[in-house]
């Protein structure tokens, strides 16, 4: 699987790429990661979702998440070191591949199985809690 840990940044496929992230101009920055995202969610439920788009997909939605509201800073080395646009809007879409990341069939899923898995479906529903929208009065803190 080319993971060394269970971040969405900590195996191949993320790091290399971040690694295009890198290389492109910022202009196209943000189509690459909708691109990913929207690759993940529109597998259809019953098409096997293949590992390589899996993980892109994970380490966009971290991209994402890192930018709105309770989301965590990346701080991997395997993450992009070049800035990034403003991914916020990209939030709803983000969600959506995670949650087909998480459907069977899901290769990546089906090799975090087992209690080895257990630490990435949990940053996977970090990023998930972090993505989902929150209820007005939550927004602005009133609750």
């Amino acid at each position: 699987m080319g993971a060394w840990d269970a971040g969405p940044f900590d195996n191949d496929t993320a790091a290399d790429f971040c690694g295009d992230l890198d290389e492109a101009g910022l202009g196209e920055r943000e189509g690459m990661v909708r691109g990913i995202l929207a690759l993940a969610a529109d597998t259809a439920g019953d098409d096997y979702l293949e590992s390589p788009d899996s993980d892109r997909a994970v380490a966009a939605a971290a991209l994402v998440a890192a930018q709105c509201p309770g989301g965590e800073p990346v701080d991997s080395g395997y993450a992009p070191d070049e800035p990034l646009p403003d991914l916020v809007a990209l939030r709803g879409l983000a969600l959506q591949a995670l949650d087909r990341v998480m459907t069977e069939p899901s290769e990546l899923l089906e090799l975090w199985e087992g209690p080895d898995g257990a630490s990435w479906r949990t940053n996977v529903c970090r990023l998930r809690d972090v993505l989902r929208p929150q209820p007005p009065g939550e927004q602005l803190g009133l609750i």
